[in-house]
């Protein structure tokens, strides 16, 4: 990390289908070995599934998905005269937006269907009505980050 100055953002476009960054990152997050159009499938195809189950907008039941699994706090490791202690700290905006898509991908990559399309479709909609290993996650940080509120007085 350079100690000069904060690495400048790149640019990220919007995605062709529907114009949304934020589906671009999760398309780039979701990508492997720089295969774009291997992710792109997979996304838009799991977006197809979900257009045909809930007969909704996939974008907003992503969105929706994303909004239930962002964490508002997190424990961050610090060290007080030789003790560590797991401080509670807020999660800034952009990084909420990066663990979430994180731990949907993680918990998608985890489930038992049979092709990625099926396992993101299904954890998307889990998410979206505010249930399975994306929303757990969630809800283990959020009560990890309660457990430790004792120690918020060495936030910094």
């Amino acid at each position: 990390m350079s100690r000069r100055h904060r690495a400048e953002k790149r640019e990220i476009h919007p995605d062709p289908k529907f114009g949304d960054v934020i589906v671009t990152k999760f398309m780039n997050s979701l990508m492997v070995d720089g295969k774009k159009s291997v992710a792109e499938g997979i996304v838009y195809g799991a977006f197809d599934v979900i257009q045909d189950r809930t007969k909704q907008d996939p974008v907003a039941v992503f969105h929706q998905a994303l909004e239930n699994v962002r964490p508002a706090v997190e424990v961050r490791s610090r060290r007080v005269g030789g003790a560590t202690y797991q401080v509670p700290v807020d999660v800034r905006t952009d990084r909420q937006q990066a663990l979430a898509i994180r731990w949907l991908i993680t918990a998608a990559r985890g489930r038992g269907e049979n092709t990625m399309v099926e396992r993101l479709s299904g954890e998307l909609l889990d998410a979206h009505s505010g249930r399975g290993q994306a929303v757990k996650k969630r809800e283990d940080t959020h009560r990890m980050a309660d457990a430790n509120r004792a120690f918020s007085h060495y936030r910094w």
